[in-house]
């Protein structure tokens, strides 16, 4: 019987350890959570510790596995709701400045490199050189900006 405790206990602790490199959303840490638990309460019951114990150390380890799995998941479900930054998206927002003017089609500087540009459709001012612009979209290799507001520029 005791055996048996030590098994599951192990089988538990195996699964919560792959529910944080495997992120199934909790199913896995939870089948660990159980395994933990009943393999503990297993493994003190069957070594003579009495039903008394066999329920405290099966609370705490509930206690501490849950507490474990709860932050596994939370960051999990965190890290899954950002946004993209790399690639076009991560361009869209980024502040820049013009270096070549935009009649039509000009140059800005954004996040470290030089970027074909035009204005956006509702950009109604001509863009000069050194004025401070928004990325609103990207179409291949050409961005199209707005010029930037105030509290763009604080961030």
């Amino acid at each position: 019987m005791v055996l048996l405790g030590i098994v599951l206990v192990l089988t538990g602790a195996g699964l919560l350890v792959a529910e944080a490199h495997l992120s199934t959303y909790g199913l896995l840490g939870l089948a660990g959570v159980v395994s933990l638990v009943l393999g503990g309460a297993i493994a003190v019951d069957g070594s003579g510790g009495g039903l008394g114990l066999a329920i405290v150390v099966g609370l705490v380890l509930a206690l501490v596995a849950g507490v474990a799995l709860f932050a596994t998941v939370r960051g999990v479900v965190s890290v899954s709701r950002r946004r993209a930054s790399t690639g076009a998206d991560g361009l869209v927002g980024q502040v820049g400045e013009v270096r070549h003017e935009l009649e039509p089609v000009g140059q800005v500087f954004v996040d470290g490199a030089l970027w074909r540009a035009r204005p956006s459709v509702m950009e109604e001012e001509h863009l000069r050189q050194g004025d401070p612009v928004v990325v609103e979209r990207v179409q291949g290799l050409t961005l199209s900006v707005r010029r930037a507001e105030e509290w763009e520029l604080e961030l």
